[in-house]
């Protein structure tokens, strides 16, 4: 048993709303494997984004809404759990699920899953919002991440 395996990278916080979740099915391409037919370890950052862009347009987070806002949310911290490889043609799922926090960030968990439901690869990416002109961190959550959190606690997203 692996005790590096994680299902959950952030604590829930008690009466929180439910993550918000959004799988994606992708399947590994040629341009995506090692020499070995082996999913190569750098694609797996990118995967998290395809699913990460999916999650945001259902949220109304999404790119062109943080250009209109002025805002821009970088990643401050990206983390990859690797525990079983993927194989050229295989078919998979990555899971992102947005969870609930108070602050003017975005904590998104990440799993890739397996034709059989198992766990490849689980990790996190932790984005925090900034003014676009003068990169300074959002000290207060910016609207749009507000009407975001409005539509999530009226169950919009479940």
């Amino acid at each position: 048993m692996n005790i590096r395996r994680k299902k959950i990278y952030f604590e829930r916080l008690a009466g929180s709303p439910d993550p918000v979740v959004m799988d994606i099915r992708r399947g590994v391409h040629f341009s995506d494997a090692d020499p070995m037919g082996i999913m190569w370890h750098g694609r797996y950052p990118l995967l998290f984004e395809e699913a990460s862009e999916a999650l945001g347009s259902r949220c109304g987070l999404c790119y062109g809404e943080y250009r209109e806002a002025g805002l821009y949310a970088p990643i401050l911290s990206l983390h990859i759990d690797y525990f079983q490889p993927l194989y050229l043609a295989e078919e998979f799922t990555v899971r992102a699920s947005l969870i609930w926090n108070e602050g003017a960030r975005l904590n998104t968990e990440f799993q890739v899953l397996k034709q059989d439901g198992s766990i490849a690869t689980s990790g996190y990416t932790i984005q925090l919002f900034t003014d676009h002109l003068t990169g300074q961190p959002c000290m207060v959550s910016p609207a749009m991440l507000e009407r975001c959190r409005n539509r999530w606690k009226a169950g919009e997203f479940h």
